[in-house]
């Protein structure tokens, strides 16, 4: 544990940032996993699903949770898997 004030500040809003980012990177994961399941139903849930899954993907870039290759490159495959789909 520091002894600096600042560098117990330092721990802790990175504890915090931490968590946030945990929960951010959980959310998108269960979001790609809606994805597939809607796959598994039908046509229209497949492209409501699509098009929530790509905001997010979106979204997770905008609060630096993901590199913007890697989101294009998850954007690439789940269009890939929808288009398999139809």
């Amino acid at each position: 544990m520091p002894n600096i004030k600042s560098a117990k500040k330092r721990v802790l809003v990175s504890k915090m940032q931490n968590e946030k980012n945990r929960a951010a990177k959980s959310a998108l994961k269960t979001q790609l996993k809606k994805f597939d399941a809607a796959l598994e139903v039908g046509a229209a849930e497949a492209n409501e699903a699509f098009k929530a899954t790509v905001s997010a993907i979106d979204k997770a870039v905008a609060q630096g949770i993901l590199h913007k290759n890697t989101a294009a490159r998850k954007k690439s495959q789940v269009a890939g898997k929808l288009n398999s789909a139809q």
